[in-house]
C-alpha cells in the first residue's frame, strides 16, 4: 500500500465502492490487499483509495477461484501484469491458457480418481492392501500386511544390538 496520493483523488475507488461494484465484501477487497493481490493509495486522510483496474483484477481473481484456480497460482500470474493498468483481453488470453492445462491436468487426476472409485465401489472391500483409494502407492504393502515399518524398524534396531 502506498503513501502517496496525485490530485486525481477523485477519480479513484473507496474500499467500500470497490466491494460494491465488484460484488465482493469489503473484508475480501483488505484481504487481497494485504496478500499483494491489488494494491491501493492513500489519501490525504490516510484512506485508502483504489485506481479503477482494482476492478477487472477482483474480476480475474473472482473468475479464477470459481474454476478451481488456487490463490498462489493467481497471485503469480496476477503478478506478472504491468501495475496500474486494467487487465486486457491479451492479458485474459495468456491467462486462461496457463490455467487452461492446470485444469486439464486437474481433469485427468479427477476422472482416473473417479474410475478407481467406481472400482472400489464395485467389489466393496476398501482393502487397505489392494484399495488404490484408500492406500495409494502404497509401497510397503508388497511386503504383507500390518504394520511393516514399524516392523521393520524393530527388526533393524534389533540387527543393530
Amino acid at each position: 500500500m502506498s503513501k502517496f496520493l496525485s490530485d486525481d483523488a477523485s477519480h479513484r475507488l473507496t474500499v467500500g465502492d470497490v466491494a460494491k461494484r465488484s460484488g465482493v465484501a469489503i473484508s475480501a477487497v483488505h484481504f487481497y490487499e494485504s496478500k499483494g493481490f491489488i494494491k491501493s493509495l492513500r489519501s490525504a486522510g490516510n484512506q485508502r483509495r483504489f485506481s479503477r483496474d482494482v476492478l477487472r483484477r477482483i474480476a480475474v481473481i473472482k473468475v479464477a477461484q470459481r474454476i478451481g484456480i488456487s490463490l498462489a497460482s493467481i497471485k503469480t500470474a496476477l503478478s506478472e501484469l504491468p501495475e496500474g493498468r486494467t487487465p486486457t483481453a491479451a492479458d485474459w488470453k495468456k491467462l486462461s491458457a496457463r490455467w487452461r492445462v492446470e485444469l486439464d491436468d486437474r481433469i485427468a487426476n479427477l476422472t482416473e480418481l473417479r474410475e478407481q472409485l467406481t472400482d472400489c465401489i464395485g467389489c466393496g472391500c476398501l482393502s487397505l492392501e489392494a484399495c488404490k483409494l484408500r492406500n495409494p502407492l502404497d509401497e510397503l504393502s508388497e511386503r504383507g500386511s500390518g504394520p511393516r515399518l514399524m516392523r521393520f524398524e524393530s527388526q533393524t534396531q534389533n540387527e543393530k544390538e
